[in-house]
């Protein structure tokens, strides 16, 4: 098959090393990716093509002849990259624009989930600095903040301060990207461990694979300020019986039917990020995608061939598929970041050790913000530079093997968290996303 995967990140190169490693029945698929990057580039042919120009990557999708259309960012889909490509009469694995407000404004999330009867935090959705004062002394601390647009994960505050949580939402107010009506959404705490599901849509029938958890703030502990994750890992040991099925019954299959019911099928991935809290499953939030750096981990335990599973999704043939197959191993990965991440990451540090991690058994290295320096090299170029993954017989040997393959590679000025999935391995149960 010819498959197009419009997007530069860890995330994608996850993507595509699932389908460059499947076994298709008729040999190994043609693989394009726009823009990719260099890691991306060792699997598929790179294509410089803005992913937010629909119209350019619907006309490099009819150039290569794409059977099927992967998105795999927020942007593009909340810009309508899907949209364009599916007016081609191509198969598209992402969600249409207004689908995908589901990640890109928190507040129609909300509203969608409360005429579902989705259960998740109680919030208040405010557009003045008043009504944010009224919200955060209704709730009380610890004060939930969240920026109601696209923030690159980095768009939620959790805080003990009032004054610290009302800077956040005046940050959100200001920012010259939400247009004329920037809006902010209180939210009331919810305690409890994380919990991060995909859901795999067709617009009707709803398929999930395996849950994980991530790590969201930068340092070890569960210190300093939110990122867009530094870590995860599949599966979770100490997660109740049952949590997956619960989750398609009381969160996933309504929230698809009330989004068809609205005349917005929803196809992809429905990200549920939830809090199991004391008073029951809560959701925290949804996206549009695939999570990173959950989707490490996540495909690196599918045993299924992941393109069957995108294709059928793509063209309504979920329903037709036999249940999804997992390996027994356990997969960790931990976030390689830029010094300086997630405030100020300094770019353009020469990034080594790549292929000496991958040699490895059991080590895979996902390029994150990587570029070429021209002469066969890799510089940074972002916050979040590599993810290297290991699988292993259990969490135990998955973060030895992943923690081995950080050990090699070499970024000056760059951190990690040396934590990632510790508490799991040693039988513990996890609080952590946030």
């Amino acid at each position: 098959m010819k498959i197009l995967v419009v997007g530069s990140g860890a995330r994608e190169h996850a993507i595509v090393h699932s389908l460059a490693h499947e076994a298709p029945g008729n040999g190994p698929h043609e693989l394009h990716a726009a823009p990719g990057n260099p890691g991306i580039g060792e699997l598929a042919r790179l294509h410089p093509v803005d992913a937010l120009d629909g119209a350019a990557v619907a006309a490099l999708a009819l150039e290569v002849g794409a059977e099927l259309v992967v998105v795999g960012p927020e942007a593009p889909l909340v810009a309508g990259v899907a949209n364009a490509v599916r007016a081609h009469g191509i198969p598209v694995f992402g969600p249409s624009a207004d689908a995908a407000r589901l990640e890109g404004s928190k507040a129609f999330a909300k509203d969608v989930m409360a005429t579902a009867g989705v259960p998740t935090a109680m919030a208040h959705v405010c557009s003045t600095t008043d009504q944010v004062g009224d919200a955060l002394d209704a709730f009380g601390p610890p004060y939930v903040v969240k920026d109601d647009g696209l923030a690159a994960g980095k768009g939620v505050v959790v805080t003990d301060v009032r004054l610290d949580a009302m800077r956040h939402a005046q940050e959100c107010f200001a920012n010259p990207d939400r247009g004329g009506d920037p809006r902010v959404v209180i939210e009331e705490y919810l305690d409890g461990p994380e919990v991060s599901l995909f859901c795999i849509s067709d617009g009707e029938t709803v398929v999930p694979l395996a849950p994980a958890q991530d790590f969201k703030r930068a340092f070890d502990g569960d210190a300093g300020p939110n990122t867009g994750g530094m870590g995860a890992y599949s599966p979770l040991p100490w997660a109740p019986e049952g949590l997956v099925d619960e989750v398609v019954e009381r969160v996933a299959q309504p929230t698809i039917d009330e989004m068809r019911a609205r005349g917005i099928p929803f196809v992809g991935v429905l990200y549920v990020g939830l809090a199991l809290t004391s008073r029951g499953t809560r959701v925290v939030e949804f996206n549009a995608r695939f999570g990173d750096p959950e989707t490490q981990v996540v495909l690196s335990r599918l045993a299924s061939p992941l393109s069957v599973l995108l294709l059928a999704a793509a063209t309504g043939r979920l329903a037709d598929l036999p249940p999804l197959r997992w390996r027994d191993e356990a997969a960790v990965t931990v976030v390689v970041a830029s010094g300086g991440y997630p405030a100020s990451p300094q770019t353009g540090g020469p990034v080594t050790g790549v292929r000496d991690a991958e040699d490895l058994p059991g080590v895979h290295v996902l390029h994150a913000g990587t570029a070429s320096d021209g002469e066969g090299g890799l510089v940074s170029a972002g916050g979040r530079v590599l993810s290297v993954v290991g699988v292993g017989a259990d969490l135990r040997e998955a973060r030895r093997v992943a923690y081995s393959g950080v050990d090699r590679v070499v970024l000056p000025g760059g951190h990690h968290r040396t934590d990632i999935a510790e508490k799991a391995a040693a039988g513990g149960t996890v609080g952590g996303a946030l």
